[in-house]
């Protein structure tokens, strides 16, 4: 089988499957900063993409497939090379479900109920077992389809062990390991077995250069890298002497495709949604938040806020209507199914406490539709991103790109964008119920040629660093 001169390693990939009425399958192309980064420079440079099969009729592509290449398998990906791995089941439950997604996501977030979760026993054992075995099976995929001195682009905490597996077998690879989510601080990442925390910082450190969206994740992670393994960092030079090795640790934001969004915006489907939503509010103003049901995402308090915005500032009623679109999100993960209901529950409290036979203070919305999150960015007077934590968020990207009138941004502090955007955007303590109610009303206030030139700011800002430079980037510092 060919090799590649570079190969990205990421759990989900580009295309995905399903399977038509007459079982054949179908299949659509993903979206997305990595998926549009990629395609950049996917027709100009040999490239393969290695990822897992997500579900059944991933499965059954993947099976139908040589070597679980679908472009060799009669799949017109593009002209993208995409090889599919078929994990066992069970090996990739638990090491998506039960240790990336409900454990290292809640530890990098910092969301773990401390006095009930987490409880590493002999069960977790088996499953970090899993996860291990995992890592291996792309490890495996990538030694085996990488030409000599290509470089590898491995993507996020779910491949964390990826790059020391390879590095033993293939010392020709160049490696990078880029993590699109926050980095704990060793005060929390200490929660970890302290034989599990180590093998995750080594794994990571089998890369020639391990990236982050923000600096702040960053530093995290070489204090981790001091704290657990006592290696030598050097922060002038951002980079880690361990293992006779000098591994560099870089920060690349990743901002929106705003040609892409733009182009997008401009179809048919999304204009249609906009006159809906436009017909729907009236001339009301409009607050908008795009979300997955994410514990991270803060959804609750941020309606919390909206609630105490409707109470504290009565002027508001009948004048202003909250759109959430908020989408579900791992539904296998208890907390997550749990969360949604507490995002409906608390929507549906406060229409009946604020709303009117012709006002309906807030429209929830948990069936994902694209094009309307799209006619939401470019009707809203005020975007409101307030995760509890976020590697970067780019809804506060997205937002303000495609904003016809200016809207104003209400950001937290601990997103990741709040790097690039605070200077324009209003920013917010997540936990703050009350200051992000007051900054809705701060947003909603004012005047509108200030929304405008915020938001003219905060849209250059946020199409600074789009996908395309930000993947390239990656692949430049490995040399």
């Amino acid at each position: 089988m060919d090799k590649a001169q570079i190969l990205v390693a990421s759990n989900r990939g580009p295309v995905s499957f399903s399977v038509a009425d007459d079982g054949s399958l179908a299949f659509r192309r993903g979206g997305g900063g990595l998926v549009s980064g990629l395609s950049s420079v996917a027709g100009e440079i040999d490239t393969l993409w290695v990822c897992a099969a997500l579900s059944d009729a991933d499965r059954k592509a993947a099976g139908t497939a040589p070597g679980g290449r679908l472009d060799q398998a009669g799949f017109d990906l593009g002209g993208a090379r995409v090889r599919m791995l078929d994990i066992p089941p069970r090996t990739f439950a638990n090491a998506y479900t039960s240790v990336a997604n409900s454990t290292l996501w809640f530890v990098h977030h910092m969301l773990y109920d401390t006095p009930n979760k987490p409880h590493f026993d002999a069960d977790f054992r088996a499953r970090w077992d899993d996860y291990r075995e995992y890592n291996g099976a792309f490890a495996e995929a990538l030694v085996t389809g990488a030409a000599e001195g290509a470089r590898v682009a491995v993507q996020d905490y779910h491949l964390a062990l990826v790059p020391r597996m390879i590095r033993g077998r293939r010392p020709d690879l160049r490696i990078a390991h880029f993590s699109h989510t926050p980095w704990a601080p060793p005060e929390y990442f200490r929660m970890l077995p302290r034989d599990i925390a180590r093998e995750l910082l080594e794994g990571m450190l089998g890369a020639d250069h391990v990236g982050f969206l923000s600096l702040r994740w960053a530093d995290a992670f070489l204090r981790c890298c001091e704290t657990f393994l006592r290696a030598e960092v050097n922060w002038a030079t951002r980079t880690v002497d361990f293992g006779g090795r000098i591994v560099r640790v870089g920060v690349h934001a990743l901002g929106a495709d705003a040609e892409g969004l733009r182009a997008r915006a401009a179809a048919d489907d999304v204009a249609e949604r906009r006159a809906a939503l436009r017909e729907l509010v009236g001339d009301r103003r409009l607050i908008v938040r795009v979300d997955r049901t994410e514990l991270s995402k803060n959804i609750v308090r941020g309606l919390a806020a909206y609630r105490e915005l409707l109470a504290r500032r009565p002027e508001w009623r009948g004048r202003v209507t909250h759109l959430a679109f908020a989408y579900p999100s791992r539904g296998d993960v208890p907390e997550y199914r749990e969360y949604t209901e507490s995002v409906q529950r608390i929507a549906k409290e406060i229409n009946e406490e604020f709303g009117t036979p012709d006002w309906t203070p807030l429209i929830l919305e948990v069936n994902d539709d694209y094009p309307r999150s799209l006619a939401s960015f470019q009707l809203a007077d005020v975007l409101l991103v307030n995760p509890i934590r976020d590697g970067m968020n780019l809804v506060a990207k997205e937002g303000p790109v495609l904003s016809e009138e200016g809207c104003a941004l209400v950001l937290s502090t601990e997103a990741g964008a709040a790097d690039d955007l605070g200077e324009d955007a209003l920013l917010v303590n997540p936990y703050d119920v009350s200051e992000t109610a007051e900054t809705l009303h701060t947003a909603l206030s004012l005047p509108a040629g200030e929304r405008r030139a915020r938001c003219e700011r905060l849209a250059e800002r946020a199409a600074a660093l789009p996908p395309q430079r930000w993947f390239t980037d990656q692949l430049r510092a490995l040399g």
